[in-house]
């Protein structure tokens, strides 16, 4: 018996919820990267970021290409790049929600 939808939705977020995972996914969604290209802009250690790309392999996040002796990763598919902008938008009707409360908490002294 496969395992119910939500499960599976539960386990798709889980796997986005590392913050380098999110910066490498943030990274591929402007375009192809080496994996040389993105350790500076991750920061974190080599071996922590290829740990990291290979949760996102595993969950067909990402594809690889070879080119000699560099590995480029790029994203499976747009999509992924366009929940990411969907959630910086949540994010931000958040955020600005909670900045307009934290105004009228102010305006109350």
């Amino acid at each position: 018996m496969s395992a119910p939808l939500y499960q599976l939705k539960a386990d798709f977020f889980k796997t986005l919820g590392h913050p380098a995972r999110i910066r490498v996914l943030e990274l591929l969604s402007e375009r192809e990267h080496a994996v040389s290209e993105m350790l500076p802009k991750v920061g974190i250690e080599p071996a922590h970021l290829s740990q990291q790309l290979a949760v996102l392999r595993r969950a067909n996040l990402v594809v690889t290409r070879r080119e000699g002796a560099n590995v480029h990763y790029s994203l499976a598919s747009p999509r992924v790049a366009e929940l990411l902008r969907v959630a910086r938008e949540i994010l931000s009707g958040v955020l600005a929600d909670q900045a307009k409360l934290l105004g009228d908490l102010r305006a109350e002294r």
